[in-house]
């Protein structure tokens, strides 16, 4: 039995203001007669790389604009697969579709096209016209669950990178009503991929202490120092190297995580008045870095902004838009060496190692010269130094001569 037509579809796009820059996130909810039939929450990129008139190539980052269509999406039902069609104006498109089985959906059929003639897109374009790229990937998710992937999905289909985030999606929602059974992707079930370290005070059941013994902590190690760059068009914009620590204390249960470079994915984009850097694995969604000018000659981290889940399955989410971090002159870098301490509530702290960052005026993709931290410059120690050993002498001679009045006092005593 077909069912009737989809009396309702919406189109959501979600405006996430970071600052000045903005991340758009797609929500696609269509319903029928019993309510929603098909729901999907992502965000998506597409990075583009076309021959130009110069017989240079060029490489393009197309994110989901603030106007896009879902024209041509349908809800599906037993004999005829659901679709999700999204127009970005006339240059690019997209669509996946989902086919009904008897105890599950196949996600499959995800079509990317873009068309060069669009010259406000495609400026230079050698090759006009429309170009279509296919994604052989075909998942199969149960009935009455819902797909969720927070990790980044990169598929290299030459000369198309497409990646795929912050996936929440259902086919053939069953009673009019998203499930709340879920089934997650491999890239966030991975547990070597991120190895969160916990630390709790209570000692092992099976642990008997001595009167005499004392327990010795396991020392947190340093994270990995990773390096991070932006990019606008073809000119690194933003440049960051630091390790990271991640501190969340929540219901005084601490929570110590160390982000691995190697696992982790990052993105961003730069403004002449902000700057974002976002970092997301398979247990942290989104990890948001804002950048601000200040009065036109210094910049500083204004923002933070983290959703992540912790290692019993709960989500944890802060953000703090009144920071006022790592400040340092435009056309600089800020640089701390040493272990620093951000503080971005009461219960989320970032610890950071060998940091160094430029968010604005980045020359030839390398880092300007750096405004160290209060941490680094030894010279601070000089003056401690010296004050703290005239202070010392002071009080020996003080000392000594008080004792030198007793023993004169001491010599004119009556016989």
């Amino acid at each position: 039995m077909c069912l009737s037509p989809v009396k309702g579809a919406k189109l959501i796009l979600i405006f996430l203001f970071l600052g000045a820059v903005q991340s758009n996130a797609l929500i696609v909810n269509l319903t029928d007669s019993k309510g929603t039939c098909l729901y999907a929450e992502w965000e998506m990129n597409f990075t583009i790389t076309y021959e130009t008139t110069n017989q240079t190539n060029k490489t393009i980052t197309i994110a989901v604009p603030d106007k896009a269509t879902h024209d041509g999406s349908s809800c599906g039902d037993d004999r005829n697969s659901a679709k999700i069609m999204i127009q970005f104006g006339f240059a690019v498109s997209w669509a996946v579709n989902f086919t009904k089985e008897a105890s599950h959906y196949s996600i499959h059929d995800i079509v990317l096209s873009y068309n060069t003639s669009d010259s406000t897109v495609f400026p230079g374009a050698v090759a006009k016209g429309v170009h279509t790229v296919k994604n052989p990937e075909n998942f199969k998710v149960p009935l009455d669950v819902i797909f969720k992937c927070n990790s980044v999905l990169t598929y290299n289909l030459t000369p198309v990178v497409q990646k795929y985030w912050g996936i929440h999606l259902q086919a053939f929602v069953q009673n009019g009503t998203v499930s709340k059974n879920e089934q997650v992707c491999e890239e966030d079930q991975t547990p070597t991929t991120v190895a969160p370290i916990i630390h709790t005070t209570a000692p092992s059941t099976t642990t008997t202490l001595t009167p005499t013994s004392t327990p010795t902590p396991t020392p947190t190690p340093t994270p990995t120092v990773g390096n991070y760059s932006i990019r606008n068009g073809n000119t690194t914009c933003l440049l960051a190297t630091m390790g990271l620590q991640l501190n969340i204390t929540e219901e005084k249960v601490p929570f110590i995580f160390n982000i691995n470079p190697a696992t982790t994915n990052f993105t961003g984009s730069c403004q002449p008045q902000s700057a974002q850097l976002r970092l997301n694995n398979s247990q942290i969604k989104y990890l948001d870095f804002i950048f601000a000018v200040k009065n036109e000659k210094r910049f500083y981290l204004k923002e933070v902004n983290v959703y992540m889940y912790l290692a019993n399955g709960s989500a944890f989410n802060i953000s703090n838009k009144n920071l006022s971090f790592w400040d340092a002159p435009m056309g600089s870098s800020y640089m701390c060496n040493k272990e620093q301490v951000l503080s971005v509530s009461r219960a989320f702290q970032i610890n950071t190692f060998n940091l160094k960052v430029q968010p604005f005026n980045v020359t030839k993709g390398q880092y300007s010269t750096a405004q160290e931290c209060s941490l680094d410059d030894d010279t601070i120690l000089i003056p401690i130094i010296v004050g703290a050993g005239l202070s010392g002498l002071i009080i020996v001679i003080v000392i000594a001569y008080l004792i030198g009045r007793r023993k004169t006092y001491a010599g004119y005593q009556t016989l």
